[in-house]
């Protein structure tokens, strides 16, 4: 995906400052936890974003029902793109964190129309750990789910 970073001032947000009317976007869905507008990068036709408007930097720290608003507002939102330009696929992506590839810290959802051959790609290098390892990091992650 292409780089951004948010280059504003601490404590200033950009997506808080465009959901406060404050910078434009052309918006299309707001109800009264989200916003989806479309992404000024557009990686296809209909890229859109989708954020909560209380100020959350990443999922972790969403309540569950901000979570919840999120995804209902991509689910529409890719229904509308799919019915607009007819793509047969789609890519949702919502990073956390500098070393999850977020460049803006306030959460969001990229909803992305596909097509093939669009140029998109999705790699990464596979780790294929053997079924020991596996099991080991489900009983670690079934440890932290018990608490």
């Amino acid at each position: 995906m292409p780089e951004f970073v948010d280059t504003s001032p601490p404590g200033e947000c950009i997506f808080c400052r465009l959901i406060a009317g404050e910078i434009p976007a052309s918006r299309l869905y707001e109800d009264a936890e989200t916003l989806a507008f479309l992404d000024l990068a557009q990686l296809n036709p209909g890229h859109a974003l989708v954020v909560v408007k209380r100020h959350a930097e990443t999922l972790l720290e969403l309540t569950p029902d901000e979570a919840a608003a999120a995804m209902r507002t991509a689910h529409r939102i890719a229904a509308a793109q799919q019915r607009a330009f007819g793509a047969p696929g789609l890519t949702l992506l919502q990073c956390n964190g500098k070393e999850g590839g977020q460049t803006v810290g306030h959460f969001h959802i990229h909803v992305v129309p596909r097509h093939a051959d669009d140029g998109v790609g999705l790699l990464w290098p596979r780790k294929d750990p053997p079924r020991a390892v596996l099991e080991a990091t489900a009983a670690q992650l079934r440890a932290a789910l018990e608490d």
